[in-house]
């Protein structure tokens, strides 16, 4: 009788250990790319912190200001030092001002603030950042004083 034949295992010469290589540059980007998603997340969120106060400090400048000529230009000033007081840039910033119902500058009279903000698509730290992105946006409303002195009398409230 002849002895069984063993089946003949191919053992390739040259490839020990460097099985899973190829592996590390595919997760180093996933790494980077899931790293500026929540950079940019996190962007969006502090930038969206940043328009809530300034919408909330411009209208409270506007509503204090000495008169309607004035009002624009303190709202306007508030706004932008808060944002620069965050770390952004003032310029990205747009104030919008109107009164409800077209009211005039008065007692009583209900003005909004909205506040947008640009923040780019990928945020650099030095540079600012790059690409076009999102637009935030916070609006916040208040009355004008209906007890302040120095306004002519009427008004509803």
């Amino acid at each position: 009788m002849s002895e069984p034949t063993r089946p003949r295992v191919m053992r390739c010469r040259g490839d020990a250990g460097l099985g899973g290589v190829e592996v590390l540059p595919f997760g180093l980007l996933v790494f980077v790319i899931g790293g500026l998603l929540v950079a940019n997340a996190w962007a969006v969120v502090d930038a969206k912190l940043a328009v809530g106060a300034a919408s909330r400090e411009a209208v409270r400048a506007y509503v204090e200001a000495p008169g309607p000529s004035q009002a624009a230009a303190a709202a306007d000033g508030a706004a932008r030092g808060i944002i620069t007081g965050q770390g952004r840039r003032p310029e990205r910033l747009a104030l919008s001002i109107r009164h409800r119902d077209g009211e005039p500058w008065r007692r009583c009279a209900q003005v909004i603030v909205t506040a947008r903000y640009r923040v780019p698509a990928l945020p650099l730290p030095w540079i600012g950042g790059y690409g076009s992105g999102f637009e935030v946006a916070s609006s916040h409303s208040e009355r004008i004083d209906p007890y302040r002195a120095g306004l002519p009398a009427g008004g509803r409230c």
